[in-house]
């Protein structure tokens, strides 16, 4: 997370380069990196793919790529041009072990011709089950014998559970050291998820209330509006939970929860984050249901469209017990949270698409002022918006004008776009820049995703054994089934209505509700 450290020379090899995650990912966070100019002068790209295509049919493939999802749009020509002349394909099938003497020839070749030794970055966008195949390949090549220079990018699921975990760190470890394999969980390149950093640690006002004599409870929602489109045949073995709370929720929750950190250093950072995980409170096997609930989007209607159920979905049986929303309610058990509730959602086909931190502090210990004057008293509350309008919003009670004494709600807020008045970086932009420094800061260690594995293991487990029988049980464009209200009910509390805006309320020209 060094902004000023340019790359060493880099040589980045893209195992399934041909893919759907190349194309709508790396390929445009690697031209926006160019066209920012913080690609080192001697990089290349070497695409590994078992589909047939030439050199210029790669190119032009990772052109549209570029076209349809840069964040700066259609690409120049003579941008274009300039990394198009980095990029080169080799098609191959990831069992052939030629293949592997062949890139390593390649690289040789690449080197010989700076005359410099280049970092060696193989990133693994492929599904898990080849994981291993190309793991081994790359080991029988030598290819992961440099421990300076080379290093190993995996995509998540990093398993889908606690002992696929393990099987998965016990495959990439007899080949490469743990500070050689960057797990990448994209939720963590985002630049309003890294500021969560520098506004507890690099201020002075925040820190001293962070703490339980002063927090009530802490919200964390992550609300997508899209369905599982394309994505169905992923989703009924993966559901909400493992594919949301246990990395997106718990990293979020390990930022805002994690303790001061006596230094920058990448295992530093997430040794402090490790200590979190390791800090929340078992869930009781035998009370599952108490401390988490699911639920499965029905049809319903979304802007004045119709969408259909999860399980009509394609890809989607007919009877699934698949989770599209999940809620829990977790506690840590250290000095700073002791009792502290967070409460973590997340689900598809929710009112808006949003992420977003709530902290809501506890009230003041004693009212002055009269009931008449505090009608529409709330207590205050701190918004950390991951997206979209990124920014933070901090409520507090202030007078209206007038004669008489009456107290509201009044918002401060900060939004990134208007204050630093630039597009933030997409975040493999900054992730793959990361790897390319040596920088793990922003990266999964194996043991924190064995902690995060081993917090929803009971639920996971507990839901398996009794199926759902109430599924769908929430329409399309509802806040999540009726069990979710009551998980936090139960408590004397409700969630909170995100701060960004409905279409619909955005049309109308309503005020923002939290």
């Amino acid at each position: 997370m060094d902004d000023y450290r340019h790359p060493a020379p880099t040589i980045l090899v893209i195992f399934g380069g041909a893919g759907d995650l190349t194309w709508r990912k790396l390929a445009p966070a690697l031209y926006n990196l160019d066209v920012d100019g913080w690609l080192p002068d001697k990089f290349a790209v070497i695409g590994v793919d078992g589909k047939s295509m030439t050199e210029e049919e790669f190119r032009a493939h990772l052109r549209e790529g570029v076209s349809e999802f840069s964040r700066r749009g259609k690409p120049d020509d003579a941008s274009w041009d300039r990394i198009a002349g980095r990029l080169s394909f080799i098609c191959a099938d990831f069992s052939d072990q030629r293949a592997y003497s062949l890139l390593k020839q390649q690289l040789a070749a690449c080197e010989k011709e700076w005359q410099v030794r280049a970092e060696h970055v193989f990133y693994l966008a492929v599904p898990p089950v080849v994981f291993p195949m190309i793991v081994q390949g790359l080991g029988k090549a030598g290819l992961a014998e440099d421990r300076e220079h080379a290093r190993i990018v995996i995509e998540k699921p990093f398993g889908h559970d606690l002992a696929s975990a393990r099987a998965l760190t016990e495959t990439l470890t007899p080949v490469y050291r743990e500070s050689q394999i960057y797990r990448i969980d994209h939720y963590l390149g985002k630049e309003t998820v890294q500021n969560i950093l520098a506004f507890r640690f690099a201020n002075a006002v925040f820190e001293p209330v962070w703490n339980r004599r002063y927090i009530d409870h802490v919200q964390i929602t992550v609300g997508e509006k899209v369905g599982v489109e394309h994505r169905g045949g992923y989703y009924e073995k993966a559901g909400a939970l493992r594919d949301m709370v246990q990395n997106h929720l718990l990293q979020l929750m390990c930022m805002v929860a994690m303790e001061p950190m006596v230094s920058f250093q990448a295992d530093e950072i997430r040794s402090k984050k490790a200590d979190v995980l390791h800090a929340i409170r078992p869930i009781p096997r035998d009370d599952v249901f108490s401390y988490a609930v699911r639920g499965q989007y029905g049809a319903g209607w979304m802007q004045g469209e119709h969408v259909v159920a999860y399980r009509v979905e394609p890809g989607v049986a007919p009877d699934s017990p698949a989770e599209t929303f999940a809620a829990l309610k977790l506690f840590v058990d250290n000095w700073r949270w002791q009792d502290v509730p967070f409460y973590l959602r997340t689900g598809k086909r929710l009112p808006v698409r949003v992420s977003e931190v709530s902290i809501q502090f506890l009230p003041v210990p004693h009212k002055s002022f009269p009931s008449a004057t505090t009608m529409n008293w709330q207590a205050n509350r701190l918004v950390l918006r991951i997206q979209p309008e990124e920014g933070i919003l901090l409520r507090f009670e202030a007078k209206q004008p007038g004669p008489s004494m009456r107290l509201s709600p009044v918002d401060m807020e900060m939004t990134y776009c208007r204050t630093f008045k630039s597009d933030p970086p997409e975040a493999y932009e900054t992730l793959l820049l990361d790897v390319m420094r040596g920088d793990a800061t922003l990266f999964m260690r194996a043991d924190q995703v064995e902690a995060a594995w081993s917090v929803i293991t009971p639920v996971l487990e507990a839901w398996q054994a009794v199926p759902p029988v109430d599924f769908p049980n929430y329409p399309a464009g509802a806040w999540g089934p009726e069990d979710a209200e009551a998980l936090i009910a139960r408590d004397g509390r409700s969630w909170v209505v995100p701060t960004v805006l409905t279409d619909e309320e955005e049309a109308k020209g309503e005020v923002k509700q939290t």
